[in-house]
């Protein structure tokens, strides 16, 4: 579905804004949980949108979700900055990392009002602590500096307190996106060391992941592997030893996590995809829209994460 196919929803319906939204498995595993969740009457929609999209496409999705009395609300995912960009006049009001960030990453519908939420930040702390036991002093690499990578930055910013890393090295291709990052995280913890890296299209990160300190994390935010083909990285890069390897995405080609996987053992590294990132992301949404009170961790959190890894 596009933005000019919406149309007056027959049930209790939640979108999520996406580019293609047919091949995301949450259509898989939202059905796992419709049960779990008691949302057997709830329809999974989602809405296609280009990158770069007219400000238009993202006002009518954000108007028909205000407007439509059974659509509840949305997830948004590759469009959090522009969404917010185009529509923040639409919206009643936002949470104070939406507003901070600038950057919607769910809508939350009711009686003629929407409400825009930053999640992000919470996401990537729950799926950070899965991954990294401390980050305390360490050597961060984030390829990319758009919504998820602001997030990521925002939280080692203003929330990690003691286990704030050492330095933190962002890059990007956009100095817009760089210089968005730089000032927000401008007035969080002075203890951590920020440095930026504009990139030319198509230049590789090899040299700035070689000069990480062992033990250092390397994030992949830049969408390729995902949105677009490739990885930020050449295939004779090496990581530091000991250190751990994230990719954000969980489908697509995953040139990066291939990367990692390959030099797993060579390096001693963690590597990680975007999957419990992926769920994280998404209880954290229909919590906000349905109010469920669905859990962070603990069984109730890993029945709903091993329902979702079993239709994976």
């Amino acid at each position: 579905m596009t933005p000019d196919d919406l149309r007056p929803a027959a049930r209790p319906t939640l979108y999520f804004v996406g580019v293609s939204t047919a091949s995301s498995a949450i259509h898989r595993v939202f059905a796992a949980w419709r049960p779990l969740l008691d949302l057997t009457e709830v329809d999974l929609v989602g809405i296609d949108v280009p990158v770069g999209a007219d400000p238009a496409a993202y006002r009518r999705v954000v108007a028909h979700l205000r407007d439509d009395p059974l659509s509840r609300g949305a997830l948004v995912t590759t469009h959090k900055l522009d969404l917010y960009a185009a529509s923040r006049d639409l919206l009643r009001r936002v949470n104070d990392d939406a507003g901070r960030l600038r950057e919607v990453s769910a809508l939350v519908a009711r009686d003629g009002w929407i409400d825009g939420l930053a999640l992000d930040t919470v996401t990537s702390r729950l799926a950070l602590r899965s991954i990294v036991p401390d980050t305390a002093g360490r050597d961060v690499l984030v390829m990319g500096a758009g919504g998820a990578a602001l997030a990521l930055c925002d939280y080692f910013a203003h929330r990690a307190g003691d286990d704030a890393p050492g330095r933190v090295v962002v890059t990007d291709i956009a100095d817009r996106r760089l210089d968005a990052l730089a000032a927000e995280v401008a007035t969080g913890n002075p203890a951590i060391t920020w440095q930026t890296h504009r990139l030319a299209p198509g230049e590789t990160h090899d040299a700035l992941v070689a000069a990480l300190a062992p033990g250092a994390l390397v994030v992949n935010a830049t969408g390729m592997g995902k949105d677009r083909p490739g990885s930020p990285l050449s295939d004779d890069a090496t990581f530091p030893h000991g250190g751990y390897a994230w990719e954000f995405n969980y489908r697509g080609e995953l040139d990066f996590l291939r990367q990692a996987r390959g030099r797993a053992e060579a390096d001693a590294l963690t590597v990680a995809d975007g999957w419990r990132y992926f769920v994280h992301g998404w209880t954290r949404a229909i919590d906000a829209v349905f109010d469920l009170g669905i859990p962070t961790e603990g069984p109730g959190f890993e029945r709903l994460y091993d329902a979702a890894q079993e239709v994976r």
